[in-house]
């Protein structure tokens, strides 16, 4: 279903940008606002009043920048489409990360761009999503098939998210992913290298049975409530 709006401004797509750096954000609005059939509707960083902004400007599109934050600022991107389903939601700068990727697919992202990206493919993925189609780089789309090729997964219970047995130093790392956080950037916080980071990943999948990194973050968050 096409998001574009009909009316005296013809096909212009209304985008709110969202971003936490304020050089990004001020960029973006310079370049995007150059591009045929978009208006910037308005911008801002993350902040506790940031969804308010963002749905009294009325925006078809929402483009996001920053995936740690897009997921633990009181997950604004579920709250978003929870709020106005309708609404397109864009992450931009992105790394090439499968489990990332599923996490913002699962809570409703539909155009996933790479931080190598230029300004026209942002502005096609702005266009293709209110046009009602899904974008994201062709190496993470098998991700999509596998993923929907796996059995579904039931909830953990109690005996199960109490038998996940991860180490301190594990833990730490669950804790991140379930923030949305990349290897990069996990190895970064733990002052560890990103090869040290990926193993114990390797290890935590095969402890927990999970399918991929972002079920991690989802039984832990479980097994802290439980």
């Amino acid at each position: 279903m096409s998001l574009l709006r009909s009316g005296p401004l013809g096909s212009m797509i209304p985008v709110f940008l969202l971003a936490e750096n304020r050089l990004l954000r001020e960029a973006l609005v310079r370049l995007l606002s150059k591009k045929d059939g978009i208006r910037i509707v308005g911008s801002g960083p993350y902040s506790s009043q940031v969804l308010e902004q963002i749905l009294s400007s009325e925006p078809d599109i929402v483009v996001l920048d920053s995936v740690s934050r897009a997921l633990s600022h009181d997950r604004v991107i579920r709250r978003l489409r929870e709020a106005r389903p309708e609404i397109g939601v864009v992450m931009v700068g992105m790394e090439p990360d499968e489990g990332v990727f599923l996490r913002l697919v699962r809570e409703g992202v539909l155009g996933y761009v790479l931080t190598d990206a230029s300004a026209v493919e942002v502005w096609r993925a702005i266009r293709d999503v209110a046009a009602g189609e899904a974008v994201c780089p062709p190496s993470l789309s098998v991700a999509l098939f596998r993923c929907a090729a796996q059995p579904q997964m039931s909830p953990p219970g109690v005996t199960i998210r109490k038998s996940l047995d991860l180490s301190p130093r594990q833990q730490q790392l669950a804790n991140l992913i379930r923030q949305g956080f990349s290897n990069k950037e996990v190895a970064a916080r733990l002052n560890l290298s990103e090869q040290t980071v990926k193993n114990h990943v390797h290890r935590m999948l095969r402890k927990v049975g999970a399918v991929d990194r972002a079920t991690i973050g989802e039984l832990y968050r479980s097994e802290g409530s439980a």
